[in-house]
Protein backbone atom coordinates (compact mmCIF):
# COMPACT_ATOMS: atom_id res chain seq x y z
CA UNK A 1 0.00 0.00 0.00
CA UNK A 2 1.04 3.25 -0.63
CA UNK A 3 2.12 5.49 2.42
CA UNK A 4 0.83 9.07 2.32
CA UNK A 5 1.91 11.28 4.57
CA UNK A 6 0.98 15.20 4.78
CA UNK A 7 2.26 17.66 7.09
CA UNK A 8 -1.27 18.68 8.23
CA UNK A 9 -0.84 21.64 11.15
CA UNK A 10 1.78 24.28 11.09
CA UNK A 11 2.75 25.37 14.55
CA UNK A 12 3.82 28.89 16.27
CA UNK A 13 5.87 29.44 18.88
CA UNK A 14 2.57 30.80 21.14
CA UNK A 15 0.71 27.78 20.66
CA UNK A 16 2.61 24.03 21.17
CA UNK A 17 1.10 21.67 19.45
CA UNK A 18 -1.20 19.46 22.22
CA UNK A 19 0.95 16.02 21.00
CA UNK A 20 4.43 15.80 19.09
CA UNK A 21 6.12 12.65 18.96
CA UNK A 22 9.31 12.14 16.82
CA UNK A 23 10.45 8.69 15.43
CA UNK A 24 9.56 6.93 18.89
CA UNK A 25 9.47 3.18 19.50
CA UNK A 26 7.09 1.75 22.32
CA UNK A 27 7.21 -2.03 22.92
CA UNK A 28 4.64 -4.62 24.63
CA UNK A 29 6.99 -7.06 25.97
CA UNK A 30 9.33 -8.35 23.54
CA UNK A 31 7.02 -7.04 20.37
CA UNK A 32 7.05 -4.02 18.76
CA UNK A 33 3.86 -1.86 19.20
CA UNK A 34 5.05 1.23 17.63
CA UNK A 35 7.84 1.83 15.25
CA UNK A 36 9.47 4.76 14.05
CA UNK A 37 6.23 6.94 15.19
CA UNK A 38 5.49 10.33 14.82
CA UNK A 39 2.92 12.62 15.17
CA UNK A 40 1.98 15.73 15.57
CA UNK A 41 -1.56 17.08 16.93
CA UNK A 42 -2.45 20.89 17.58
CA UNK A 43 -3.71 21.96 20.53
CA UNK A 44 -7.28 22.75 19.48
CA UNK A 45 -7.28 20.46 16.35
CA UNK A 46 -10.13 17.59 16.07
CA UNK A 47 -8.58 14.50 14.90
CA UNK A 48 -9.28 10.74 14.31
CA UNK A 49 -7.30 7.94 14.98
CA UNK A 50 -8.36 4.95 12.49
CA UNK A 51 -7.22 1.62 12.48
CA UNK A 52 -7.94 -1.97 13.13
CA UNK A 53 -7.77 -4.04 16.01
CA UNK A 54 -4.05 -4.93 16.54
CA UNK A 55 -2.81 -1.48 15.13
CA UNK A 56 -1.11 -0.11 17.85
CA UNK A 57 -4.27 2.18 19.12
CA UNK A 58 -4.36 1.19 22.51
CA UNK A 59 -0.30 1.50 22.64
CA UNK A 60 -0.81 5.19 21.59
CA UNK A 61 -3.17 5.98 23.93
CA UNK A 62 -1.20 4.76 27.02
CA UNK A 63 2.00 6.08 25.79
CA UNK A 64 0.08 9.50 25.49
CA UNK A 65 -1.35 8.82 29.44
CA UNK A 66 2.12 7.98 30.09
CA UNK A 67 1.39 4.29 30.77
CA UNK A 68 3.71 3.58 28.38
CA UNK A 69 7.09 4.87 27.73
CA UNK A 70 8.89 5.10 24.16
CA UNK A 71 12.33 3.60 24.20
CA UNK A 72 15.19 5.84 24.87
CA UNK A 73 16.95 6.21 21.47
CA UNK A 74 18.61 9.30 19.13
CA UNK A 75 16.37 11.24 17.55
CA UNK A 76 13.20 10.25 19.15
CA UNK A 77 11.00 12.89 21.11
CA UNK A 78 7.77 12.84 22.73
CA UNK A 79 6.01 16.38 23.98
CA UNK A 80 2.56 16.69 25.65
CA UNK A 81 1.75 20.85 25.14
CA UNK A 82 5.65 21.53 24.91
CA UNK A 83 6.48 19.98 27.52
CA UNK A 84 8.74 16.69 27.28
CA UNK A 85 7.75 15.75 31.22
CA UNK A 86 5.01 16.25 33.35
CA UNK A 87 3.02 15.56 36.56
CA UNK A 88 0.77 12.81 35.24
CA UNK A 89 -1.85 14.28 37.86
CA UNK A 90 -1.19 18.31 35.92
CA UNK A 91 -1.36 16.36 32.66
CA UNK A 92 -4.78 15.05 33.30
CA UNK A 93 -6.30 18.75 34.51
CA UNK A 94 -5.56 19.08 30.82
CA UNK A 95 -6.31 16.58 28.84
CA UNK A 96 -9.24 14.41 29.41
CA UNK A 97 -9.52 11.03 29.00
CA UNK A 98 -13.02 8.95 28.16
CA UNK A 99 -11.47 5.32 27.92
CA UNK A 100 -13.20 1.90 27.93
CA UNK A 101 -10.55 1.11 31.13
CA UNK A 102 -12.30 3.78 32.99
CA UNK A 103 -15.56 2.66 31.91
CA UNK A 104 -14.79 -1.01 33.19
CA UNK A 105 -13.35 0.84 36.45
CA UNK A 106 -16.58 2.50 38.03
CA UNK A 107 -18.56 0.39 38.52
CA UNK A 108 -19.91 -0.54 42.19
CA UNK A 109 -22.26 1.99 44.51
CA UNK A 110 -20.24 4.64 43.74
CA UNK A 111 -22.71 7.99 42.58
CA UNK A 112 -22.15 9.73 39.53
CA UNK A 113 -21.25 12.70 41.26
CA UNK A 114 -19.01 10.66 43.09
CA UNK A 115 -17.30 9.05 40.04
CA UNK A 116 -16.77 12.97 38.49
CA UNK A 117 -15.63 14.28 41.80
CA UNK A 118 -12.67 11.27 41.78
CA UNK A 119 -11.37 13.27 38.32
CA UNK A 120 -9.93 15.48 40.78
CA UNK A 121 -8.20 12.82 42.61
CA UNK A 122 -7.05 10.77 39.48
CA UNK A 123 -9.02 7.92 40.73
CA UNK A 124 -12.14 5.76 40.09
CA UNK A 125 -14.12 6.77 42.73
CA UNK A 126 -13.78 8.80 46.01
CA UNK A 127 -12.29 7.09 48.73
CA UNK A 128 -12.09 8.30 52.63
CA UNK A 129 -8.79 9.53 52.60
CA UNK A 130 -9.85 11.83 49.72
CA UNK A 131 -10.99 15.72 51.03
CA UNK A 132 -13.82 17.31 48.72
CA UNK A 133 -14.45 20.99 49.23
CA UNK A 134 -17.53 23.13 48.19
CA UNK A 135 -15.44 24.12 45.04
CA UNK A 136 -14.94 20.65 43.76
CA UNK A 137 -18.47 19.67 44.32
CA UNK A 138 -19.63 22.95 42.27
CA UNK A 139 -17.47 22.38 39.33
CA UNK A 140 -18.71 18.92 39.06
CA UNK A 141 -22.43 19.49 39.57
CA UNK A 142 -21.19 22.12 36.93
CA UNK A 143 -19.61 19.25 34.31
CA UNK A 144 -22.90 17.05 34.93
CA UNK A 145 -25.58 19.90 33.80
CA UNK A 146 -23.12 20.67 31.06
CA UNK A 147 -24.05 17.30 29.69
CA UNK A 148 -27.76 17.17 30.82
CA UNK A 149 -27.33 14.51 33.12
CA UNK A 150 -27.47 16.28 36.43
CA UNK A 151 -30.47 13.57 37.18
CA UNK A 152 -27.43 11.14 37.79
CA UNK A 153 -25.52 12.67 40.46
CA UNK A 154 -26.99 10.80 42.91
CA UNK A 155 -27.51 6.84 40.55
CA UNK A 156 -25.39 4.66 41.32
CA UNK A 157 -23.04 3.48 38.35
CA UNK A 158 -24.42 0.16 38.91
CA UNK A 159 -27.53 1.19 38.28
CA UNK A 160 -27.09 3.36 35.06
CA UNK A 161 -27.10 2.18 31.29
CA UNK A 162 -23.63 2.08 29.09
CA UNK A 163 -24.45 5.37 27.92
CA UNK A 164 -25.21 6.82 30.72
CA UNK A 165 -22.40 5.85 32.43
CA UNK A 166 -20.20 7.06 29.23
CA UNK A 167 -22.02 10.94 29.99
CA UNK A 168 -20.94 10.83 33.47
CA UNK A 169 -17.53 9.78 32.55
CA UNK A 170 -17.44 12.46 30.30
CA UNK A 171 -17.76 15.16 32.58
CA UNK A 172 -15.52 13.44 34.63
CA UNK A 173 -13.21 14.52 31.71
CA UNK A 174 -14.52 17.93 31.61
CA UNK A 175 -14.05 19.06 35.33
CA UNK A 176 -11.17 20.25 35.12
CA UNK A 177 -12.06 22.85 31.93
CA UNK A 178 -9.34 20.96 30.10
CA UNK A 179 -7.37 21.78 26.41
CA UNK A 180 -8.46 18.65 24.70
CA UNK A 181 -10.46 15.11 25.09
CA UNK A 182 -9.42 11.95 24.09
CA UNK A 183 -12.28 9.73 23.53
CA UNK A 184 -10.74 5.71 23.20
CA UNK A 185 -13.78 3.91 21.23
CA UNK A 186 -16.61 5.81 22.79
CA UNK A 187 -19.28 4.11 21.34
CA UNK A 188 -18.44 0.53 22.17
CA UNK A 189 -21.48 -1.62 23.81
CA UNK A 190 -23.65 1.27 23.12
CA UNK A 191 -26.93 0.99 21.25
CA UNK A 192 -27.63 2.99 18.36
CA UNK A 193 -29.79 5.26 20.70
CA UNK A 194 -26.53 6.05 22.89
CA UNK A 195 -24.17 6.04 19.78
CA UNK A 196 -26.30 8.70 18.26
CA UNK A 197 -26.82 10.83 21.80
CA UNK A 198 -22.87 10.66 22.54
CA UNK A 199 -21.75 11.43 19.01
CA UNK A 200 -24.44 14.75 19.21
CA UNK A 201 -22.40 15.80 22.92
CA UNK A 202 -19.20 15.26 21.31
CA UNK A 203 -20.20 17.69 18.59
CA UNK A 204 -21.40 20.18 21.22
CA UNK A 205 -17.80 19.71 22.81
CA UNK A 206 -16.24 20.05 19.38
CA UNK A 207 -18.45 23.68 18.78
CA UNK A 208 -17.40 24.65 22.32
CA UNK A 209 -13.72 24.98 20.93
CA UNK A 210 -12.40 22.08 23.06
CA UNK A 211 -9.59 20.04 20.97
CA UNK A 212 -10.82 16.16 20.17
CA UNK A 213 -8.89 13.73 19.90
CA UNK A 214 -10.95 10.28 19.14
CA UNK A 215 -9.04 7.25 18.44
CA UNK A 216 -11.94 3.98 16.76
CA UNK A 217 -11.83 1.57 14.43
CA UNK A 218 -15.87 2.79 13.46
CA UNK A 219 -16.19 5.41 11.04
CA UNK A 220 -19.14 5.95 12.51
CA UNK A 221 -17.78 7.64 14.97
CA UNK A 222 -16.20 9.96 13.06
CA UNK A 223 -18.24 13.39 13.56
CA UNK A 224 -18.73 15.97 11.09
CA UNK A 225 -16.21 18.35 12.95
CA UNK A 226 -13.34 16.19 12.49
CA UNK A 227 -11.54 17.14 9.08
CA UNK A 228 -8.38 15.06 9.49
CA UNK A 229 -7.95 11.70 9.67
CA UNK A 230 -4.60 9.76 10.72
CA UNK A 231 -4.84 5.86 9.52
CA UNK A 232 -2.72 3.45 11.09
CA UNK A 233 -1.50 -0.15 10.12
CA UNK A 234 0.69 -2.16 12.17
CA UNK A 235 2.16 0.08 14.36
CA UNK A 236 2.87 2.82 12.09
CA UNK A 237 0.88 5.39 10.40
CA UNK A 238 0.05 5.27 6.77
CA UNK A 239 -2.14 8.11 5.87
CA UNK A 240 -2.81 11.72 7.70
CA UNK A 241 -4.13 14.21 5.77
CA UNK A 242 -7.54 15.57 5.42
CA UNK A 243 -10.82 13.51 5.55
CA UNK A 244 -12.39 12.89 1.87
CA UNK A 245 -8.85 12.30 0.69
CA UNK A 246 -8.17 9.66 3.41
CA UNK A 247 -11.53 7.93 3.65
CA UNK A 248 -11.65 5.97 0.74
CA UNK A 249 -12.12 2.28 -0.15
CA UNK A 250 -9.16 1.24 -1.41
CA UNK A 251 -6.81 2.62 1.16
CA UNK A 252 -9.28 1.50 4.19
CA UNK A 253 -9.83 -2.00 2.27
CA UNK A 254 -6.23 -2.47 2.10
CA UNK A 255 -6.00 -1.31 6.19
CA UNK A 256 -8.79 -3.22 7.22
CA UNK A 257 -7.97 -6.44 5.25
CA UNK A 258 -11.41 -6.92 3.43
CA UNK A 259 -13.73 -5.14 0.45
CA UNK A 260 -15.31 -2.47 2.12
CA UNK A 261 -18.17 0.06 0.72
CA UNK A 262 -18.19 3.33 1.75
CA UNK A 263 -21.07 5.80 2.15
CA UNK A 264 -21.35 9.57 3.35
CA UNK A 265 -24.54 11.00 4.73
CA UNK A 266 -24.81 14.10 6.99
CA UNK A 267 -21.20 14.58 7.27
CA UNK A 268 -20.64 11.39 8.49
CA UNK A 269 -19.04 8.36 6.42
CA UNK A 270 -20.02 4.67 7.22
CA UNK A 271 -18.14 1.65 6.29
CA UNK A 272 -19.43 -2.22 5.12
Amino acid sequence: MRHLIYTWVTMTRETPPLLDLQHIRVMRGKKIALDDFSLRIGADEHVAILGPNGCGKSTLIKTITRECYPVAQENSSMAILGQERWDVFDLRALLGIVSNDLMLSCTGDASGRDVVLSGFFSSIRIFPHHTVDPRHRELADAALAQLNVSHLAERPVCQMSSGEARRVLIARALVHNPRALLFDEPCNSLDLSAQQSLRQTMRALANSGIGIVLVTHELGDIIPEIERVVLMSRGHIVADGPKDEILQVERLGAVFGVPVEIARRDGYYHMW
